[in-house]
C-alpha cells in the first residue's frame, strides 16, 4: 500500500511510498483511509522535529486527522462493513497511570503514552490501516467527508467540558463567548459555543479569506484587529492562538468569573515580559480561572460527532477548503490566506 513517511525534523525526507499492509495485530477493523486533515502539529513534526518514532523504526506514517471506511470487521467489534470511521489519536501507557487505566488517557500523568502519527506510533496516512474497535469511533453516513473534521472537533468538545464544569461552581450563567483564533480550531471552538446557545465572538488578527463570513454565517461575530478595539468582556474565552501576550490581556479584559481555556500552542521562542503581581491580583479579585486543555478522551470524540452531525453541513464543507492528492502532501503544510482546513485525499 501507499502511505506518507517522514523523519521529524527532516523535511526534505518526506515520502509517499509502498510500505507493508498493516499487521492484523494492529486491529481487528480493517479500514481504507478516505481523508487526512492537515495541522499545524504536522508541520511542527516534518519542519521543527516533534513527534518521535516507533521503536526499531527509522521512519512515521504521519497523520492524525483521519476519516476512513471499514473493510473488515468481525462480528463481534460493533462494527460493520462500509461504516465510515474516524481513529482516535492517542493509546494509553502501559503502566496504567491512574488515569489511562480508566480511560482518561488526555491526563496520562507519566508521559508514556503513544499517539498515531506523532509518537512512537505510526499514523494514519496510508491508503490502509487497521484499529482496535475500542480506538475507533463511527461517523454518521450523513456527515460523509466533513468526519475528517471529528479529531480537531474533539479537541474542542473536551475544552468546552472543561469550561462546563468549570462554570457549574457557581449559579450565575455565562452568555458571551470570546474565540481568539479563526482557524480552524477556532471556528470548531464557534461551533461548539454556537451549540451552546451563547453570543459567540471570534477574533482574529485579521480578516483575509473565507474567516468572518464562517463566522457570521455561523451566527457569530467576527472582530479583526486588536483585543482592545472589541469593547467585550466575555464570560468564557477559548483561546486558540497560542500567543502568549494575548492571554493575559484576556484576564485583563474577561469579566468577573471568567473562565479561560488555552488550547494554543505558542510558536514563538522569545520571551513575553508582562505585569505578573497585576494578572495575579485582576485573577484572586475576579475569581478567574485560567487552564489549558489537550487531547481528547473517546467521550469527546462521541460528542464531536454528534456536534458535526448537528452542525449545518453547507458550512462545515465550506471549512474545507483545499484537497491535494498523496504525492502533494509538502504542499498541504504551506496554507494559504484562503486555507482554512487542508486534507490530502488518501485515494489519489
Amino acid at each position: 500500500m501507499k502511505a506518507i513517511t517522514v523523519v521529524p525534523g527532516e523535511p526534505e525526507q518526506v515520502r509517499v511510498g509502498e510500505v507493508p499492509d498493516p499487521a492484523e495485530d494492529e486491529g481487528a477493523l480493517l479500514v481504507e483511509g478516505r481523508l487526512l486533515g492537515i495541522c499545524g502539529t504536522d508541520v511542527d513534526i516534518v519542519e521543527r522535529g516533534y513527534g518521535s518514532l516507533p521503536p526499531g523504526q527509522d521512519r512515521l506514517v504521519v497523520g492524525h486527522e483521519s476519516l476512513g471506511v471499514v473493510l473488515e470487521a468481525p462480528e463481534d467489534s460493533g462494527f460493520s462493513a462500509g461504516d465510515n470511521v474516524a481513529g482516535i489519536v492517542r493509546r494509553p501507557d502501559p503502566v496504567p497511570c491512574p488515569p489511562c487505566a480508566h480511560g482518561e488517557w488526555d491526563f496520562c500523568r507519566n508521559g508514556k503514552y503513544t499517539e498515531r502519527g506523532i509518537k512512537e506510533r505510526d499514523g494514519y496516512g496510508s491508503e490502509l490501516w487497521r484499529i482496535d474497535p475500542a480506538y475507533a469511533v463511527r461517523v454518521s453516513p450523513g456527515v460523509g467527508d466533513r468526519g475528517v473534521l471529528l479529531e480537531p472537533a474533539s479537541v474542542l468538545a473536551k475544552a468546552w467540558e472543561q469550561t462546563d464544569h468549570i462554570l457549574a461552581r457557581s449559579s450565575w450563567q455565562p452568555r458571551t463567548a470570546l474565540v481568539t483564533g479563526a482557524g480552524p480550531i477556532g471556528l470548531l471552538a464557534a461551533l461548539l459555543g454556537v451549540q451552546r446557545g451563547l453570543d459567540v465572538h471570534v477574533l482574529d488578527v485579521n480578516d483575509k479569506g473565507p474567516k468572518s463570513a464562517l463566522v457570521n454565517d455561523l451566527g457569530a461575530t467576527f472582530h479583526a484587529g486588536d483585543l482592545a478595539y472589541t469593547g467585550l468582556s466575555p464570560d468564557v474565552v477559548i483561546e486558540c492562538t497560542g500567543h502568549g501576550p494575548l492571554v493575559f490581556d484576556l484576564v485583563n479584559a474577561a469579566c468577573p468569573n471568567a473562565v479561560i481555556c488555552l488550547t494554543g500552542m505558542a510558536s514563538g521562542s522569545k520571551p513575553s515580559p508582562f505585569g505578573a503581581d497585576e494578572v495575579n491580583d485582576t485573577m484572586v479579585l475576579n475569581n478567574t480561572v485560567l487552564f489549558g486543555s489537550v487531547n481528547a478522551a473517546r467521550s469527546h470524540y462521541e460528542q464531536a460527532a454528534t456536534a458535526l452531525a448537528d452542525a449545518d453541513s453547507d458550512w462545515l464543507d465550506r471549512l474545507i477548503t483545499r484537497r491535494v492528492p498523496m504525492d502533494a502532501f509538502p504542499d498541504a503544510l504551506r496554507k494559504t490566506e484562503d486555507d482554512v482546513k487542508v486534507v490530502v485525499d488518501l485515494r489519489t
